[in-house]
């Protein structure tokens, strides 16, 4: 056993001087490989909408997942996420080995150790563009963070960035409302817009991206969108039996448009900075059960407004003392859909199975 360990010794010092004969290419790639294996994340930060956001919403009545039965699974009680229990954030910390980060708007009320993990600055009913709703969009939430890592007090360094992933989602708001602005219209002039609407949308996500790169994150995931087609509130008119084809469609299209955007960053950054989360086909491989996990209803919210067909009212809280609202399937484990948009946590731990190997790629060329 000595005799081995004082072969290893040997061998290592005499490699390397041969890499350096041999050409110093040699020796840059044993070094940067050794570098790549202790790369370690310490620190996760978040920005995007309701499939990361886990609670910088209002905490009030009127915030559906500020109430029972959102997080009856996990912790027990309502927290703020668009979930029985954890959502796409908490899995994603789970497998770069950190505890889920405290959201933005409680970082002046916690201590220090609670800020080590990073921070989400994600909030529900927002997206990429002004369309979006109330809360701050994507751009702002760059904003924040960009005011706390530059701030004369800022509890992050220059190596805290560098040991850090960002994960950015974008589920489809901005479609949403644009679909919602574009009702009324002629079909023709839908259709002659989109094509735009999607290529404006992926260049603000492009630009962000790219902004948090230059803030000092080197690792940074992005969603690609869901088959918005599948989601309950496409199905219910369906029965909640199959998926509406044309909005799927308009989630393919973002998706190509995406696809070549990142290739087109990582060439610029001369690295794999940037890697897409494809949730379009885990989506897809929970709904035709080709995982070890199996759902009894694929299509259809486990809790939803007690009117049939209406996917809805989750949460929502009745005018008349000990009036129901809204029902709750027997089983939420075996519901692939929570509400009428978001996963379940069984849902989003089978999103993150099928996304395992793509989150590998964290690892690679540092």
């Amino acid at each position: 056993m000595e005799l081995a360990k004082s072969a290893q010794r040997l061998f290592l010092p005499l490699f390397l001087i041969f890499c350096f004969i041999s050409g110093e290419g040699g020796a840059r790639q044993l070094v940067s490989a050794t570098v790549q294996s202790n790369w370690r994340p310490t620190k996760l930060f978040v920005f995007g909408d309701s499939f990361a956001a886990t609670g910088n919403n209002d905490n009030d009545f009127l915030n559906i997942p500020w109430n029972y039965p959102y997080g009856k699974t996990f912790p027990g009680k309502a927290t703020g996420r668009y979930s029985d229990g954890r959502v796409l954030t908490d899995f994603i910390a789970k497998f770069i080995g950190v505890k889920s980060p405290i959201s933005y708007k409680l970082k002046n009320k916690v201590a220090g150790d609670y800020l080590k993990y990073g921070m989400n600055f994600a909030y529900a009913d927002t997206g990429v563009t002004s369309l979006s709703y109330f809360y701050p969009n994507l751009t702002t939430q760059i904003d924040y963070f960009q005011r706390i890592i530059e701030g004369a007090s800022s509890v992050y360094n220059t190596t805290d960035l560098h040991s850090s992933v960002a994960l950015v989602t974008v589920s489809g708001d901005d479609y949403e409302s644009y679909i919602f602005s574009m009702e009324g219209q002629t079909p023709a002039h839908p259709l002659q817009s989109w094509k735009s609407f999607s290529t404006s949308i992926v260049n603000h996500v492009t630009t962000s991206l790219k902004r948090i790169h230059d803030l000092g994150v080197k690792k940074i995931l992005v969603t690609a969108l869901e088959p918005m087609g599948c989601r309950p509130t496409g199905t219910a008119v369906f029965s909640y039996k199959k998926c509406n084809e044309t909005r799927n469609s308009l989630s393919r299209s973002h998706n190509l448009l995406l696809q070549e955007a990142v290739a087109k960053l990582n060439n610029q950054t001369k690295s794999s900075s940037f890697v897409i989360l494809d949730l379009y086909t885990s989506f897809m491989s929970a709904f035709k059960n080709k995982g070890s996990i199996k759902f009894k209803d694929r299509l259809k919210p486990c809790c939803a407004s007690v009117t049939p067909g209406y996917p809805y009212g989750c949460g929502t809280m009745s005018d008349i003392p000990g009036e129901d609202t809204y029902t709750i399937c027997e089983s939420e484990a075996a519901a692939f859909f929570w509400d009428y948009a978001h996963p379940t946590q069984q849902g989003w731990f089978s999103v993150y199975s099928n996304l395992k190997a793509t989150l590998k790629k964290l690892y690679q060329n540092q």
